[in-house]
């Protein structure tokens, strides 16, 4: 025993005393241990094929939405009845409408009212009913009883019907109307998602220790209970702008939102619905961008889903 003392070494080499170099600390992952929840989660879902597919489809809606001339350099106005319901070809890939209009550029310019009403809807949810139920989970009491009751009023209108109502009774059909009152059908939902993640979270001992060095309401709600209720929301806001851009084609083919001469995918199929026995390509690229679209942002929410949440990894 005294030999290996004297030689500075214990038994596995590891240095003792003073002599010898300092011991190195061992690799524990460096970054990758400490890596935040949001870092973890985009490294996962940039290996997720199904989420990268997702998100390019929605990309290329989204610059046909907000720059159409650089996907198609025709006219969608400028129709010819001469044309009308020519099949598509090399120079019209999408042939003519009922029309003569190119059909091609009139579904590129078409993305734009979905995506606008989309994103609408889902930016007034998201700022509106997340603050409301923000406030409903962290002050509880009579603020969280007059939010909720608010809530279940509006959830107990039924959406369909309640957006048919409500366009008709307004009879201004136009994107700005038509987000507004997707918003006011499903801003109850979000709130809920907020108001019981900042509940099951208002009482964990980081915000506890927070307030008690001095923190006031505001820094408490939003530097400390927000941040962890925003993987939830973010997840349902995905999913649901999907359902709106579904949703504006809906309203618009039963008559009650967008009207000719907008361009919109639900106006395209609205339109020549009764054409697709004899020429189905015209309701069949109209629907296969909206399934697409739709499509693309459910998968895109569900990726985030399992990326942001540590039971599925």
């Amino acid at each position: 025993m005294s030999d290996l003392t004297s030689a500075g070494t214990a038994i596995g080499g590891a240095p003792v005393g003073g002599d010898g170099p300092a011991p190195e600390t061992p690799e524990t992952g460096g970054k990758d241990h400490n890596a935040s929840l949001w870092a973890d989660a985009r490294r996962q879902l940039v290996r997720d094929p199904v989420f990268m597919l997702s998100f390019l489809y929605v990309l290329v809606v989204g610059s046909m939405a907000a720059f159409p001339s650089l996907w198609t350099s025709q006219d969608p106005r400028a129709c010819s009845t001469d044309r009308s319901r020519i099949p598509p070809s090399g120079d019209h890939p999408f042939g003519f409408d009922i029309l003569g209009c190119d059909y091609y550029s009139h579904a590129i310019y078409g993305a734009r009212p979905s995506m606008i009403i989309a994103i609408m809807a889902t930016g007034a949810m998201v700022l509106i009913g997340g603050g409301l139920g923000l406030l409903a989970g962290y002050y509880g009491g009579w603020v969280d009883t007059i939010i909720s009751r608010v809530m279940d009023i509006f959830l107990s209108l039924p959406f369909l019907l309640g957006a048919i109502v409500f366009l008709t009774v307004i009879k201004r059909q136009n994107p700005y109307t038509i987000a507004m009152v997707l918003f006011l059908l499903t801003w109850p939902v979000i709130a809920r998602i907020i108001r019981g993640s900042v509940i099951s979270g208002k009482d964990l001992d980081y915000v506890q220790a927070a307030r008690a060095v001095g923190a006031g309401n505001g820094r408490l709600m939003f530097r400390h209970i927000l941040p962890n209720a925003i993987a939830p929301m973010l997840v349902y806001a995905t999913i649901v702008l999907g359902a709106f851009v579904a949703a504006e084609a809906t309203l618009t083919f039963l008559g009650v939102g967008l009207q000719p001469p907008a361009q919109s995918w639900g106006i395209m199929i609205s339109v020549h619905q009764v054409y697709f026995l004899e020429d189905p390509w015209l309701l069949l690229f109209p629907c296969g961008l909206l399934v697409g679209t739709v499509l693309s942002f459910i998968l895109m929410g569900d990726a985030l889903r399992d990326a942001l949440d540590p039971k599925f990894r």
